[in-house]
C-alpha cells in the first residue's frame, strides 16, 4: 500500500448520508467492523480489545431512533474507537501494558466514554497505544506496532507515531470514523501528521479526565483524530460535553500566524520542509501575514524540564509500586523514562510548577498580537519501524523530534490541531502543518484551521 491513506469516507459526510436515508449506521458499522477482522488488515495490531456486538447494537439502535427523529445526537450509530487507557466499567484498563494483567476491573466507565456512550457512538474496539502513553513513535512490544498506511509493505513499515498510535491507524484504514486519544506531548498530534489525518488538542480542562489512566495530571489532555477540521469540532463537542456549533471558516486575509524562528524549524528533513514551505506560500497568496521572528521563551523550556519534568515525575509517582513488583514486564525504553522521575524532589517539581506559570504568562502576553502559532507539527517524516527497533540511540533520537515541537503547546496550557499538508494525491509521505493558540481559544483556532485547510489541501 503506498497511498497516504484508506478513508473511504469523512465524519461529516456520514453524517449527512445518514440524515439523508443514503446510508444507515449498521452498514457503516458493519464496514468498519469488517475492516478492523479482515485477516489481512491491521485490526490485529490496532486493537486491544473489539466491541463487536455492543457497537452493532448502537448503530441499529441509532438507526431506529433516526428514523423517528429522536437521534440523541450527530455522532448516533458512528463507528469510533477508544484508546486503551479510558476506564469502562468492569474491564481491566491495560494502557498498551501487560504489567496490569491482574489489577482490578474499573468500577465507573470514563467521563470521556460515558458521553461517547450517552451520544449514541457505536465504539468499535480499545485500540494500541505506546506503553503507558509515554513515547511519541507508537511502538509496542507487547501487542504490536500498527502499520502507517504510507509504504506499509516496505521493509516491515513505518510507525504510525504515538503515543494514540492504534487511534490513528483505526481512522486512516476506516476502521472507525474518529479515534479518541489522549494529547501529553503530541500523542493525538504526531499520529496525525505521520499518517495524513487531522488531530485536535484542546485546553485541556474542557475535557474531564475522569477514568482516564494518566501519564501526567499536569499536561494530560484528551481530544480526537479524524479525516478534517469539522469532523474533528464534531467530536470536540461531543467530548467537551458542549452543544455543538460548526466553526466558520473565516478569511485569511490580514490574519496574523507567527512562525517562531527559535527551534520548531531544526532538524526538518526535504519532505516536511518542502510541504511546509509550499503551504506557508498558499497562505501567503490567500492574504495572511505568515510573521517569522524569534519567541526566546522556547529556549527556556529545556532547562525548565531538564530533570524530567512533570512527565517524569508524575509518572515514577503512579508507576513506582508497579516497578517494584514487575519492572521486567515494561518496555525497557518506557521504563528508563519514567525512572527518570525517581530522582526529582519535591522542590524540583515545585520549581517546574512555578516556572510554568511564570512561563505561560509570558509566551501568552507575546501571543497576544497574533491569531495563532504555526509551524510544522513534527519536523520529519514517518520513520521506519524496524530501524528504531534496533538502535536505542534512534528510538531516542526519533523520539525527542517527534515530541519537540507538540510539547511546547501542552506545556503552554494551549490548544492546537494539526492538519495534513502534503500531496497526498501524489503518494508523498504524510506531513502535519501545526496551528497552535493559548488556552481557551479552541472555537477560534478550529475556524482559523478551516481556512487554512482549505487553503492548504
Amino acid at each position: 500500500m503506498t497511498s497516504t491513506t484508506t478513508i473511504t469516507n469523512s465524519l461529516s459526510h456520514t453524517i449527512a448520508a445518514l440524515n439523508q436515508g443514503k446510508t444507515s449506521a449498521t452498514r457503516v458499522t458493519e464496514e468498519a467492523l469488517a475492516r478492523a477482522t479482515a485477516s489481512d488488515g491491521e485490526g490485529a495490531r490496532v486493537f486491544t480489545r473489539l466491541y463487536t456486538e455492543p457497537a452493532r447494537a448502537a448503530a441499529a439502535t441509532a438507526d431506529t431512533l433516526r428514523q423517528a427523529g429522536l437521534v440523541p445526537s450527530a455522532i448516533a450509530g458512528i463507528p469510533v474507537s477508544i484508546k486503551d487507557l479510558f476506564d469502562v466499567a468492569g474491564e481491566v484498563t491495560m494502557a498498551g501494558s501487560v504489567v496490569l494483567r491482574e489489577a482490578a476491573p474499573a468500577s465507573q466507565t470514563s467521563v470521556v466514554v460515558q458521553r461517547l456512550i450517552t451520544a449514541g457512538a457505536a465504539i468499535v474496539g480499545r485500540t494500541n497505544m505506546t506503553e503507558f502513553a509515554y513515547s511519541g513513535l507508537g511502538i509496542n512490544p507487547h501487542y504490536g506496532t500498527p502499520r502507517n498506511p504510507w509504504q506499509r509493505e516496505i521493509d516491515g513499515g513505518r510507525i504510525p507515531g504515538g503515543s494514540s498510535s492504534g487511534a490513528a491507524i483505526s481512522v486512516t484504514d476506516g476502521m472507525a470514523l474518529a479515534g479518541v486519544g489522549s494529547d501529553t506531548g503530541g500523542s493525538i498530534r504526531i499520529p496525525a501528521a505521520l499518517t495524513g489525518i487531522t488531530g485536535f488538542k484542546p485546553t485541556a480542562r474542557r475535557v474531564p479526565l475522569q477514568g482516564v489512566l494518566p501519564l501526567s495530571e499536569n499536561l494530560d489532555s484528551i481530544g480526537a483524530m479524524a479525516p478534517t477540521v469539522m469532523c474533528c469540532a464534531i467530536m470536540d463537542a461531543i467530548l467537551a460535553g458542549e452543544v455543538f456549533t460548526a466553526p466558520q471558516s473565516i478569511s485569511l486575509r490580514g490574519l496574523r500566524l507567527l512562525l517562531p524562528t527559535h527551534i520548531v524549524l531544526d532538524g526538518m528533513d526535504s519532505q516536511v520542509a518542502t510541504a511546509f514551505e509550499r503551504s506557508l506560500a498558499r497562505l501567503r497568496a490567500a492574504g495572511a501575514l505568515i510573521i517569522e521572528q524569534p519567541l526566546p521563551a522556547l529556549k527556556e523550556l529545556a532547562s525548565i524540564n531538564a530533570k524530567g519534568g512533570f512527565s517524569a515525575a508524575e509518572a515514577w509517582a503512579w508507576h513506582r509500586t508497579h516497578i517494584e513488583r514487575a519492572q521486567h514486564a515494561y518496555d525497557p525504553r518506557v521504563v528508563s523514562r519514567i525512572l527518570r522521575g525517581k530522582d526529582m524532589s519535591a522542590a524540583d517539581l515545585l520549581e517546574v510548577i512555578h516556572s510554568r506559570r511564570r512561563w505561560i504568562n509570558h509566551v501568552t502576553q507575546q501571543l497576544s498580537v497574533f491569531d495563532a502559532v504555526i509551524m510544522p507539527t513534527v519536523p520529519i517524516i514517518a520513520p521506519k519501524i524496524c530501524d528504531l527497533e534496533a538502535s536505542d540511540e534512534a528510538y531516542f533520537a526519533a523520539n525527542g523530534l517527534m515530541l519537540r515541537n507538540p510539547s511546547i503547546i501542552n506545556f503552554l496550557d494551549g490548544c492546537a490541531i494539526s492538519l495534513p499538508c502534503h500531496d497526498a494525491a501524489n503518494g508523498d509521505a504524510p506531513v502535519g502543518l501545526s496551528l497552535a493558540a493559548p488556552g481557551g481559544n479552541d472555537h477560534r483556532l478550529l475556524s482559523i484551521a478551516l481556512a487554512v485547510e482549505g487553503a492548504v489541501q
